[in-house]
């Protein structure tokens, strides 16, 4: 965690032996579990701005437990403007701070272990998966990017986290980029930074692009520009969203942005989710009226594991990796911030691991 603008981001993980080495596993000493056929895992991303508040007294609707039958696998949670200031950074130090004791509290009982947590100033990226598939994850690792004041700050930038998930290689990036309707190339700017920043100790998949899976998602500060305040508010009354997309400034710099293009996003089919009064679901009633905006967003990238050919048909049926998009909303009912929490939920199926994993000593 870092609590600091300078100090260094401590990450925690869950470690786990690599069991395709075969350092110490032993058939006899339990039954063997493998890994075998395709997976189909459903995983679950927040991301709020919550804007130095504490948590909230229910997050049933945020993390989805009142779906039946519809069991997450994987959580990852990722916040921005977490409360940074001295008082709690003394605090977080020696403990966790607030939110991750919150969700680890709720979640832990439901049978989620956290699996990795960093945190750098005010951003935290938090992910928890079911017991039964942490045998699997493998490779975890963490990292940052400042680019608050020329990269010496941290209240802006990006922490990541990346691991190998049943033997492919996904990473997830929680950022925070620069405010303010006329500072879209700033924030395309960073975008590109932070994607060749972002890099691992990993000779084989060193930076964030070199994933399976990229998830990226954030408060993005993104505008909507060129229109008044008036049509935006009526546009966002009635429902029709759809007017407003083509003056999104993330939208019109996919059209424009090479390193953009292979990131996709899910229909904005929400009220924007800034600014909003504190405790209200009014837009911003100050002397300021800031135009609405859809700030906070969800982009995944798939990588293409093989060029397509013929050859390659039995190796990519084999091997390949997909995502699809189930539910992407945004949850008006939270307003401890003038940002709304948004949602992805998301359809991953894999290949099977090729390797299996045998339990060392006993096991309780």
């Amino acid at each position: 965690q870092c609590l600091t603008g300078r100090g260094e981001p401590r990450g925690r993980h869950l470690i786990f032996h690599n069991s395709s080495s075969g350092a110490g596993m032993e058939p006899e000493e339990g039954a063997a579990a493998a890994a075998a056929g395709r997976k189909r895992l459903r995983l679950h991303l927040v991301t709020w701005n919550v804007g130095t508040a504490s948590p909230p007294p229910d997050v049933t609707s945020l993390l989805q437990l009142n779906l039946q039958g519809l069991a997450v696998d994987v959580y990852i949670i990722g916040l921005q403007e977490v409360n940074s200031k001295i008082v709690n950074f003394l605090s977080d130090l020696a403990f966790d701070d607030p939110w991750s004791i919150f969700f680890e509290t709720i979640l832990s009982p439901l049978g989620y272990i956290k699996v990795s947590s960093i945190r750098m100033q005010g951003l935290l990226l938090l992910i928890f998966a079911k017991h039964a598939h942490v045998p699997f994850i493998r490779n975890i690792k963490s990292q940052f990017t400042r680019t608050g004041i020329y990269g010496y700050w941290g209240n802006k930038g990006a922490v990541s986290t990346r691991m190998s998930l049943y033997g492919h290689m996904v990473c997830f990036v929680n950022c925070h980029l620069p405010a303010h309707m006329e500072n879209a190339d700033q924030r395309l700017d960073d975008f590109e930074h932070i994607l060749e920043m972002q890099q691992f100790e990993d000779e084989n998949v060193p930076g964030v692009l070199d994933h399976d899976v990229l998830f990226w998602f954030g408060d993005l500060n993104f505008r909507i520009e060129d229109y008044g305040l008036h049509f935006i508010r009526e546009s966002i009354n009635n429902n029709r969203f759809s007017l407003l997309w083509e003056k999104d400034q993330l939208n019109m710099a996919k059209k424009k942005e090479a390193f953009l293009q292979e990131f996709r996003e899910g229909p904005l089919q929400f009220k924007p989710t800034y600014k909003f009064d504190l405790n209200s679901n009014a837009y911003d009633t100050s002397g300021k009226k800031r135009k609405p905006a859809w700030t906070d967003r969800i982009l995944w990238r798939v990588k293409s594991l093989l060029p397509y050919s013929s050859e390659a048909e039995n190796v990519l049926e084999e091997q390949a990796i997909s995502v699809s998009l189930h539910s992407y909303a945004s949850h008006m009912s939270y307003s401890i911030s003038d940002h709304k929490p948004v949602t992805g939920t998301f359809g991953l199926e894999v290949g099977g691991l090729g390797w299996s994993l045998f339990p060392l000593g006993q096991w309780w």
